[in-house]
């Protein structure tokens, strides 16, 4: 039996990894992140965990520019593009399985044509009354399955 590889998918950190999140990460075989990151420590932190896979934000310093912009990459057979912003994705998305971005701080998960775009929202500083999100994609066969982890907060008051 095949086994099952799980992989983070993060974005919009904005220098602030929640415990909670790490604690979600610490499971995880790879992590990917959609940009936003600010810091390289974040990176830095989340490379204690698993392997890390990033790309530039429009948030992201001058520490940040030998990072790319669009990353394409193979995990185990699943062909995944990512990039910070929806808008700047390739036009050929034809060879990838997985569309990651992030940016809006919203999540969005939809399939099209047997490929899956995703945006996992933000889990780092809450923005205005969005929810904190992040994914976690269960790898198996090629074969991707997403699931929405969402992160609770205090309300303000």
């Amino acid at each position: 039996m095949a086994e099952e590889l799980k992989i983070g998918i993060i974005s919009d950190t904005h220098n602030l990894l929640r415990k909670e999140v790490l604690e979600e990460l610490s499971s995880c075989q790879v992590i990917l992140h959609g940009g936003d990151i600010s810091k390289p420590e974040i990176l830095q932190e989340l490379q204690k965990i698993a392997p890390v896979y990033a790309v530039r934000g429009n948030n992201d310093g001058d520490w940040a520019a030998g990072m790319p912009e669009i990353l394409n990459l193979q995990i185990a057979g699943l062909s995944i593009c990512m990039c910070h912003k929806k808008k700047d994705l390739p036009q050929d998305l034809s060879n990838s399985d997985l569309i990651i971005y992030g940016h809006s701080h919203k999540f969005e998960l939809s399939e099209k044509k047997h490929q899956i775009f995703l945006n996992p929202g933000s889990c780092g500083p809450r923005r205005f009354t969005q929810p904190i999100t992040m994914a976690v994609g269960f790898l198996k066969k090629g074969k991707v399955r997403i699931e929405k982890i969402e992160i609770p907060h205090e309300e303000k008051k």
